[in-house]
């Protein structure tokens, strides 16, 4: 069934946007504030309007009600490659806005979604801030941490905690993430049925298949036998079936063959962007691939931006297809009850 009317906060590209629309929900308004972002998720979300402003800004009296409010809201401050300064960080405080808008819009549930190390972050408090503050919303907490490359057929090392809530079901929680909904509480009808995805019985896809070989310019090919960087390059990535990475002094290999973590700083000078073997020389995977790798569908547009921006709006996104599973057991539940209410 589906159809249920979505707001998306925190939108970047719109990665999360696409995982509802694959399961026939109407995502009506995003929220982006990078404007780069906003160029590249306009390009590719014609039919839903973009509120390009800071979150604090938000009125509900001008937005119109959804069924299910999403929100990936910064991780930097939670994160190991970040400051870490969880709710000291400007950045950090933005949950809060996130909570604020779910209280005032009153969604029948909400998807948030952040880094693993939100879980530790500040010796568990912050976790324990964020739960608190859903709960008294009157949404259920149900957390849990999934990796895309066991979930999904996309090699990528991605591990991300997810957090879905029903509302009015406020007494029905995890201390902390869980690996199995199974809460057994009667007075929590929606939540206690919302199941987590299970890892899947496929095989990973071959990193061929995500490769885009007309897009991949001279400056992406370690091919100067003069430059110390390309020739260490060239003497370790020698696997055309495994992705490698560079990491300032030294080259590493995913024997697993699966992508380690695309992030943001990847548009920082590009020393954090995957590498693989193509033909006789290493070189680093496009903007496009990088996309790709986050299962945004091939027919997804690149606006004519920096490269730099790309990356990082490729880092910053998520993996379409682990998304997608979560929010089809969203829409599952949210039909049971429709049909059983009707």
């Amino acid at each position: 069934m589906g159809n249920y009317k979505v707001g998306s906060l925190f939108a970047g590209v719109g990665g999360i946007c696409h995982a509802f629309k694959q399961e026939n929900c109407d995502v009506i308004w995003a929220n982006e504030l990078d404007q780069s972002a906003c160029v590249t998720y306009k390009l590719n979300n014609n039919t839903t309007k973009l509120l390009e402003k800071d979150v604090r800004n938000i009125s509900t009296e001008t937005l119109p009600d959804v069924d299910i409010v999403a929100a990936g809201f910064p991780c930097q401050p939670f994160s190991l490659a970040g400051n870490g300064k969880g709710f000291d960080d400007a950045r950090g405080l933005l949950f809060f806005q996130a909570s604020r808008l779910i209280g005032e819009l009153k969604p029948k549930a909400y998807l948030l979604e952040n880094v693993k190390t939100l879980t530790t972050h500040n010796k568990g408090k912050t976790f324990q801030r964020i739960q608190q503050e859903i709960l008294k919303l009157g949404y259920s907490f149900i957390p849990f941490v999934l990796n895309a490359a066991e979930y999904t057929e996309i090699p990528q090392g991605r591990e991300r905690i997810y957090i879905v809530g029903f509302r009015d079901e406020g007494h029905y929680f995890y201390d902390f993430p869980t690996k199995e909904n199974r809460n057994n509480n009667n007075f929590a009808s929606l939540s206690a049925s919302f199941k987590i995805p299970e890892k899947t019985n496929g095989t990973l896809k071959d990193i061929k298949s995500f490769l885009v070989e007309n897009e991949v310019e001279e400056s992406d090919i370690y091919n100067n036998d003069e430059n110390h960087i390309h020739q260490k390059l060239q003497k370790i990535v020698k696997n055309p079936d495994t992705f490698y990475q560079y990491r300032r002094y030294y080259v590493r290999e995913n024997k697993s063959k699966v992508c380690p973590t695309l992030t943001a700083n990847m548009g920082a000078g590009g020393h954090n962007v995957p590498i693989i073997l193509d033909k006789k020389y290493p070189r680093r995977l496009t903007p496009k691939e990088c996309f790709n790798l986050q299962g945004f569908p091939k027919e997804f547009k690149l606006p004519p931006i920096s490269k730099g921006q790309l990356y990082k709006q490729a880092g910053n996104s998520v993996v379409v297809p682990m998304v997608r599973k979560i929010v089809r057991e969203i829409v599952r539940v949210l039909d049971e009850n429709r049909t059983s209410s009707a």
